[in-house]
């Protein structure tokens, strides 16, 4: 288990540690591809990711909830924390809600409980997906209306992608087929900025990424474990729910305070240090319900 997790985490370290070196070297800007990725290979990605999945919102309700409760919970625990010890809540508590359950959440859990928790995987998935995509704009945003929100590329793309997958549309495979191709270019693009970003941060910025990486996954496993027990949880989505809180912050939580301006730095170190830690935290989660 440990091996296939550095083996989710280690890509991520290669490509951003190419950014950082490409960046101290020569100082791209990268404004305008940070703006591509939102509005164009982000979009794709959501969509071909969400339009090629099967939904079972009912047989996962509870699931849907737990999720929700992590998420706006652990922005709860995170919020008087920054205050406490001094730090932007803008710049904390973002990458804390949101998770990093697409490219490490997503094959984790179906190799620990096996393809009978796609399901689960992919119902998790959606929802942060859907509340970070929604809410970031508005936290980071200031005076952003929740109204404009839906106007967004990326809420387009999800809104498209599930109802393509409820409805059970067949795209044409050409189609599809281009999508993705757009939307790989978002992921490694995207960690890519981040190893930029991190070649010009402040030493400053590594203290928070400290406690980011920490609040993280002990903010999301805290909310999971309460939500479990006083809902009533089964065993197994209690098992699920757990894992799911002890992920790493979400990659894609840098593009957004770089497109806010929102201390990118100190969000880049956050999500470095945060995947990093997962190879700590993740065991532990799984240590402590397997």
């Amino acid at each position: 288990m440990l091996l296939r997790i550095i083996g989710i985490v280690f890509p991520i370290f290669i490509i951003v540690m190419l950014g950082y070196f490409y960046g101290r070297r020569h100082r791209p800007e990268m404004l305008a591809a940070n703006r591509l990725n939102m509005e164009v290979f982000m979009p794709a990605l959501i969509f071909s990711a969400l339009a090629g999945r099967t939904f079972n919102l009912a047989d996962n309700l509870e699931l849907v909830v737990g999720a929700v409760v992590v998420v706006i919970g652990s922005a709860l625990l995170a919020w008087p924390l920054a205050r406490l010890l001094g730090y932007e809540p803008k710049t904390l508590v973002p990458p804390v809600m949101f998770n990093n359950v697409g490219n490490m959440g997503l094959p984790l859990l179906l190799l620990t409980f096996g393809d009978q928790a796609l399901g689960a995987a992919v119902v998790l998935m959606l929802v942060v997906t859907l509340l970070q995509f929604s809410l970031s704009p508005w936290l980071l945003g200031g005076n952003s209306l929740l109204a404009t929100i839906w106007r967004e590329p990326f809420i387009v793309a999800a809104a498209l992608g599930v109802a393509v997958s409820l409805g059970g549309v067949t795209l044409w495979a050409p189609l599809m087929a281009a999508s993705k191709i757009l939307g790989d270019i978002s992921l490694g693009l995207m960690i890519f900025s981040l190893g930029v970003r991190l070649s010009s941060a402040r030493l400053g910025a590594w203290g928070i990424g400290v406690v980011g990486a920490i609040a993280t996954p002990l903010t999301g496993m805290l909310m999971a474990w309460g939500f479990g027990e006083i809902a009533g949880l089964s065993r197994h989505s209690l098992d699920i729910l757990f894992i799911f809180g002890a992920l790493p912050p979400a990659v894609s939580g840098f593009i957004f305070a770089e497109r806010y301006d929102q201390e990118p730095d100190k969000v880049a170190a956050i999500v470095m240090i945060g995947n990093a830690a997962a190879l700590f935290f993740v065991p532990l989660a799984l240590a402590l319900r397997l």
